[in-house]
């Protein structure tokens, strides 16, 4: 939490104002979850983002309490899905009732690689009788472009550490209808969206961010280790291809 601290009052030094702060939050405990939502709200974060709890596999139920309970400490949320490291998937259906529980319930960012889902969510919180907009994220580089493209609202990327400029040109494009523009990008960041994931993230990412001088190392705490060797070759053909190399 110190560290945590640490982190977030620079970030809220450094670029406050400038742009929206949106902070993890989440856990696989529900207090762990409410104190360091509390902590983003005092440190002057705008936003958090909070994942579905690792693991335990909750029923949607479960989720929806969840959700509104940590959207009434004050700080508007995003949900986070993302059933490939939860094992936990929060329904379309899930989000919709979320958000007709508590307007601080603000979006969502869908991690699962299905673009379907935007229509599935509208079409949810239609049901529900939620009539406000509910920001839809793509958590899925790989699909990102067609997400937004499709209705999204933008992405929540891991190709974005080593490529901020290109994933914004991007995602402006896809937002301002202009496919071939946004398809034009993509295009030379496809092989980087794949192998930016070769191991777990962040392993890769922090491995090419130091690649390219932006960090002073590639270390990542254990359990987590430095990017294996073997996979050097083929992130270094996707940095180069990217024309970040």
């Amino acid at each position: 939490m110190e560290e945590r601290k640490l982190v977030l009052d620079i970030a809220v030094e450094e670029v406050k104002g400038d742009i929206p702060l949106l902070v993890g939050t989440g856990a696989i405990d529900p207090v762990q979850v409410r104190e360091m939502t509390l902590q983003a709200k005092d440190c002057g974060c705008d936003a958090s983002l909070v994942v579905t709890p690792p693991y335990i596999k909750p029923p949607q139920r479960g989720l929806v309490k969840h959700f509104v309970t940590m959207a009434e400490l004050g700080l508007p949320v995003v949900v986070y899905n993302v059933p490939g490291r939860t094992a936990s998937d929060c329904l379309p259906e899930t989000i919709a009732m979320c958000a007709k529980e508590s307007e601080n319930i603000v979006g969502e960012k869908e991690a699962t690689g299905d673009v379907g889902r935007i229509a599935r969510i509208q079409d949810a919180l239609k049901a529900q009788g939620v009539e406000r907009e509910i920001l839809l994220y793509s958590g899925d580089d790989a699909t990102e472009a067609e997400f937004v493209l499709k209705g999204g609202h933008g992405c929540i990327s891991v190709t974005a550490n080593v490529a901020a400029k290109d994933m914004h040109e991007m995602m402006m494009a896809c937002l301002e209808g202009r496919e071939e523009d946004a398809m034009r990008i993509n295009d030379k960041l496809e092989m980087l969206h794949t192998k930016i994931f070769c191991e777990a993230n962040p392993i890769p990412a922090k491995w090419a961010a130091h690649r390219l001088g932006m960090i002073e190392t590639p270390y990542c705490r254990p359990p987590l280790d430095i990017l294996d060797a073997s996979y050097y070759p083929d992130l270094e053909k996707a940095l180069t291809r990217a024309g970040l190399m």
